[in-house]
């Protein structure tokens, strides 16, 4: 059994074996050069020597386009997240101003029946007080008074009655008017609310222009970087010829036997490493199995909840659903070390485990969606999977924690602290304020990712190039 001090030990390991790079095997020998053969071989490194140097400073340029226009795709696929979560909140809020708008109408619909009601109770009084007279006399033998004295008390107190009626109807008809101005309000907010809900769609379907704009620019540069590899390639192995014949054939086989061997060596250590990475991901998935109280916890945030992707499948012709808030991050149920190391053997768990865009929530992997492009290539909408932040997602719903499906929201979920002070558990991020990746900081220079398409969730170096300034920590 791995102990979980010396998994950040053992995948560092296998990762400086892994990323040393590997040899090329020398082609077979070819035959015995004479003095002559190996001058003109000379004479052809050299001319071939400048034309592969050419070919290698253009498709390092080519290269750095291609990261460029990585990055830009990575970007514009968190831009076309956001505005899904955004389409959503502004659908939430247009579906409670809709309800809003119904209570303030039942207002002023109670209000009227209420002023209905008072009226008739008055007309029924005037009209008493008109058939029995209006005057003292009468008004005094309708009360039964005995002295002029009496009369005019009884006279007062039937004016106080009327005067009260009227203060009634007034203060009912106030009442309604006040209940009319809030029901239009209410409409006017709802009016604001399916605006923004159009604004949102109207950014959605922009984010995934601007994706599909990208995704070409980008197809196009790895179209170009092909042909510059192939003629690289067509020359390096020209070079490779010439230089063949100028080393001679033991010093070819002498370097080739070093080589096999190393190769040999390295290849026994990688395997045997691999194994133990792979221990040390069974052995985190077991914890995660064996920990009940965890995926309670994550269960409970998931409940109820709905995937921002599931967003473009929505039936306009279908009841909306009721809304609901986005939650926010808030302390963990767990702290300190215990619970990073829940959230590390969550993460862990997942190794080897397919990148989907789109994919991940709080209860493990899920089916990716569809993004027109790189995504769409590699099938991510039929695979079921991860993408950078739904990992965390699923990694940090063990400790009670919620997190949006948007890198650039998640890197303002928690303290933000200077990437020079990171430590285990905390999340690093890449792109304008975390807007194109995410990872989950393991120690000893090493992070779990789901990078990109084509991928699998996987433990890497940290790459420093590109990084933001400061990590998110979400464990106190």
């Amino acid at each position: 059994m791995v102990s979980r001090a010396g998994c950040g030990f053992l995948l560092a390991t296998v990762l400086a074996v892994v990323c040393a790079g590997s040899v090329t095997a020398v082609p077979p020998p070819p035959p015995n050069p004479s003095e002559s053969d190996i001058a003109a071989a000379s004479a052809q490194v050299d001319g071939v020597l400048g034309q592969v140097g050419a070919l290698i400073n253009q498709v390092a340029s080519a290269n750095e386009e291609l990261q460029r226009l990585d990055d830009e795709v990575a970007t514009r696929r968190e831009d076309v997240n956001k505005a899904l979560v955004d389409l959503q909140d502004a659908r939430d809020a247009a579906a409670t101003a809709t309800a809003a708008v119904g209570t303030a109408q039942q207002g002023v619909t109670d209000a009227s029946t209420q002023i209905d009601q008072a009226q008739q109770r008055f007309d029924k009084s005037a009209a008493r007080t008109y058939t029995q007279g209006s005057d003292a006399a009468s008004i005094a033998s309708y009360f039964g008074a005995e002295n002029p004295d009496e009369v005019l008390d009884r006279a007062q107190m039937l004016a106080l009655t009327s005067k009260s009626q009227q203060a009634v109807l007034d203060g009912l008809q106030r009442a309604r008017a006040e209940q009319a101005n809030k029901a239009s309000a209410a409409r006017q907010a709802k009016q604001d609310a399916d605006t923004a809900a159009a604004q949102a769609q109207t950014q959605k379907d922009a984010a995934e222009q601007a994706i599909a704009a990208a995704q070409s620019a980008l197809a196009q540069q790895n179209s170009r970087k092909s042909e510059l590899q192939r003629s690289r390639d067509a020359a390096q192995v020209q070079l490779d010829a010439a230089r063949a014949d100028v080393s001679g054939l033991q010093g070819q086989r002498d370097a080739y036997t070093t080589w096999d061997g190393q190769r040999r060596e390295e290849a026994a250590a990688i395997s045997a490493l691999a194994d133990t990475a792979k221990q040390i991901a069974i052995t985190a998935a077991a914890r995660v199995a064996a920990d009940q109280a965890q995926r309670d916890r994550a269960a409970e945030l998931a409940a109820g909840q709905r995937p921002h992707t599931t967003l473009d499948e929505d039936d306009d012709d279908a009841p909306a659903p009721p809304p609901r808030k986005r939650s926010l991050p808030k302390l963990p149920s767990v702290i300190g070390p215990a619970a990073v190391e829940i959230v590390v053997d969550r993460g862990m768990s997942q190794l080897g485990v397919p990148y989907a865009w789109g994919g991940g929530d709080e209860n493990g992997p899920t089916k990716g969606i569809r993004d027109g492009g790189v995504a769409d290539a590699h099938g991510d909408y039929n695979k079921v999977g991860f993408d950078c932040s739904g990992l965390m997602i699923y990694a940090f719903a063990g400790i009670g924690i919620s997190l949006p499906h948007y890198s650039g929201y998640q890197y303002t979920a928690g303290e933000q602290v200077p990437a020079d002070d990171m430590r285990r558990g905390d999340m690093l991020f890449w792109g304008s304020n975390g807007s194109q990746h995410v990872a989950l900081y393991l120690g000893d220079g090493t992070m779990l990712e789901a990078p990109q398409s084509g991928d699998v969730v996987k433990v890497s170096p940290v790459r420093e190039d590109g990084m933001m300034p400061y990590v998110a920590r979400l464990v106190p």
